[in-house]
C-alpha cells in the first residue's frame, strides 16, 4: 500500500509541477490523474510485475475514496467563512452551476448517442 500510495502522490506532484511550469488553468492532480492514466494505457501492458502494481494502485485508490468526504469538510468551512461573497453574487453562482449541469447533461447525452450508434454498426457486422 505504501508503494502505491507513493506513486499517486508522486503522480500529483508531478501533475502540480507540469502546472505551475507551463502555467495550465488545469488543476495539478488532474493533470497527474491524466499521466498515471496514460501510463496504466501503454506502458503497463503486459508483464505481470506491472499487473501488481496496477492492482495495488487500483486498491489503494479504493481504500482513499472510501475516506473522501472528509475532503469536503475544509471545502465547507471555506464556503462559511465566504458567506458574505456567496450572497452578494448568488445570482451568479446559481447561473453558472444551472449552465454548467445543462451543459454537462447535454454533452453527456451527445457523447453516449454517438457510442450507442457506434455499438449498433459493430453489432451490424457481425
Amino acid at each position: 500500500m505504501l508503494k502505491s500510495l507513493f506513486i499517486i502522490f508522486f503522480f500529483q506532484l508531478f501533475g502540480e509541477t507540469i502546472q505551475k511550469f507551463f502555467e495550465i488553468n488545469i488543476p495539478g492532480p488532474v493533470i497527474g490523474l491524466i499521466l498515471l492514466l496514460l501510463v496504466f494505457i501503454f506502458f503497463l501492458k503486459s508483464s505481470t510485475p506491472y499487473k501488481k502494481i496496477k492492482k495495488e494502485v487500483s486498491e489503494t485508490s479504493h481504500q482513499i475514496i472510501n475516506y473522501l468526504s472528509l475532503l469536503f469538510v475544509p471545502i465547507g468551512v471555506g464556503v462559511v467563512m465566504h458567506i458574505n461573497y456567496l450572497g452578494d453574487n448568488l445570482f451568479k453562482i446559481l447561473a453558472i452551476i444551472v449552465i454548467g449541469t445543462l451543459a454537462s447533461l447535454v454533452f453527456t447525452a451527445f457523447v453516449m448517442e454517438k457510442i450507442i450508434k457506434l455499438e449498433k454498426k459493430n453489432v451490424k457486422r457481425r
